[in-house]
């Protein structure tokens, strides 16, 4: 590996990143193989592994990366809304149309990839990503819950509440299959804001508690 620079090994791992990115998102972890991500960087297989100890490490950086991604997104969009309430919606409409849209974000939410692909780390690698997940945790929720319009106080309920509410993203296609109705997002519009009208005190969208900013 001595022949690669720093700025080569950055370059390279980058790619190897954004290859797997694309490559998982496709074809999903199991048929994706370390072949197939080296040739689209044009690099040896027994190189990779001056990289990444295995296929599974290479996996969970890009779910890592992708969970950054969608948390960025949910920061610009909850940023525009004016009101604690709005941050609400906001934050789980942007959630459902991000694990509607990107295969890496469902599997990383909903099929809880993460979990299942620690017990293929090293120590080192478990440790780390324990401590990403814990640190990448709802952290809305904590500010949320002092505001007095706000139904709840543990942070821990509301966060495990809303992404529980992800996991319908997948009730979409059964409906749509058994022949249900075909207006889902008026379904799902409904369901968003019967969830968000419970978590405040009626008539109370709690923006007398809140300044609208909405950082983390």
């Amino acid at each position: 590996m001595s022949r690669f620079s720093e700025a080569d090994r950055d370059r390279i791992r980058s790619q190897l990143v954004e290859a797997g990115r694309e490559l998982f998102a496709q074809f999903g972890f199991e048929r994706t193989r370390i072949s197939d991500v080296t040739e689209a960087v044009d690099i040896g297989t027994s190189t990779f592994y001056g990289f990444f100890d295995s296929k599974e490490a290479l996996y969970v950086e890009v779910l890592c990366a992708e969970r950054d991604r969608l948390e960025s997104r949910i920061d610009e969009a909850v940023a525009t809304a004016n009101t604690p309430r709005e941050e609400v919606r906001t934050l789980i409409e942007t959630m459902f149309r991000e694990v509607r849209s990107n295969p890496l974000i469902s599997r990383l939410i909903v099929e809880n990839e993460l979990h299942a692909l620690q017990e293929h780390l090293s120590d080192a690698e478990r440790e780390s990503l324990a401590a990403s997940i814990q640190e990448s945790d709802l952290s809305y929720a904590d500010r949320w819950v002092e505001l007095d319009a706000f139904r709840f106080d543990d942070p821990a309920v509301v966060s495990g509440l809303i992404r529980s509410l992800v996991f319908t993203t997948r009730s979409r296609e059964t409906i749509m299959e058994s022949g249900g109705t075909a207006d889902y997002e008026a379904v799902e519009d409904a369901l968003i804001e019967t969830i968000v009208a419970g978590l405040f005190v009626d008539g109370d969208d709690g923006e007398g508690d809140n300044d609208g900013n909405s950082d983390p």
